[in-house]
């Protein structure tokens, strides 16, 4: 089998090797079958997409819309890199899966609008799964009405013009959108479970996804929490394109 390729921009050890190992959980992958990238300490290497099944873009800290003149130097770095490869895989409709990071990449270049229009809290939110997302081939595996866990200061405020919007949230119109037949993108995060989330929320509490003394009430919702079907993302986008 062809590998699928992770790309990860997390500086956080810790939460970077979470990351990739949920990513090898959920999508029913074996260490082999996923190779990793941490753009963050390295620029991208060059990639032959016909060498892999599919590509996966992970969160990240960094926020799309941020001024330009404010990115550090890595955070460009990141982005120019990865819309040069999205030039390549949208071309050539290569199977590409972002998580919360990657709705805001592969948004902006596909002529969407990202801001903080509809940023939620960390927490739980309802999914609802639009009509074409019920008759999507990766999100038609999932009920109709689904939590997941979501965190982000930025979202999808105007999807691309010719992107398939998949699912809603009460505060976040798009939670999921394909562009293509096979490029797709969440704001939720498929890849976490109560102890990656818990995990996120205890190193980046000073990071302004809440104020610092709310961790311990924070991290109570979040364990009294049921989450355990948004994953099927991961295991439906890995078992359509696994070849």
């Amino acid at each position: 089998m062809r590998p699928f390729l992770l790309l990860a921009t997390r500086e956080h050890d810790g939460v970077a090797d979470a990351e990739h190992a949920a990513v090898l959980r959920y999508g029913g992958l074996e260490p082999g079958e996923l190779v990793r990238v941490r753009l963050e300490r390295e620029p991208m290497p060059e990639v032959d997409l016909g060498a892999f099944s599919g590509v996966v873009v992970g969160g990240s800290p960094f926020c799309t819309s941020d001024p330009e003149d404010g990115k550090p130097p890595t955070q460009r770095r990141v982005e120019r890199e990865l819309a040069a490869l999205l030039d390549r895989v949208v071309a050539a409709d290569v199977p590409f899966l972002g998580a919360c990071y990657g709705i805001g990449t592969l948004g902006v270049h596909q002529g969407g609008v990202v801001d903080r229009t509809f940023g939620e809290p960390i927490g739980v939110t309802p999914v609802s799964l639009t009509r074409a997302g019920r008759a999507d081939p990766v999100f038609g595996a999932l009920p109709d009405v689904f939590d997941a866990f979501v965190g982000h200061k930025e979202a999808l405020r105007v999807p691309p013009p010719h992107a398939v919007v998949l699912a809603t949230s009460p505060a976040c119109p798009v939670q999921a959108f394909r562009v293509g037949e096979h490029q797709y993108a969440t704001q939720f995060h498929p890849e976490l479970d109560v102890e990656g989330i818990v995990q996120r929320v205890t190193v980046y509490r000073g990071s302004g996804y809440f104020p610092p003394g709310e961790l311990d009430a924070v991290v109570a919702r979040l364990r009294a929490a049921r989450v355990d079907v948004a994953s099927r993302v991961l295991q439906r986008f890995v078992e359509r394109y696994r070849s």
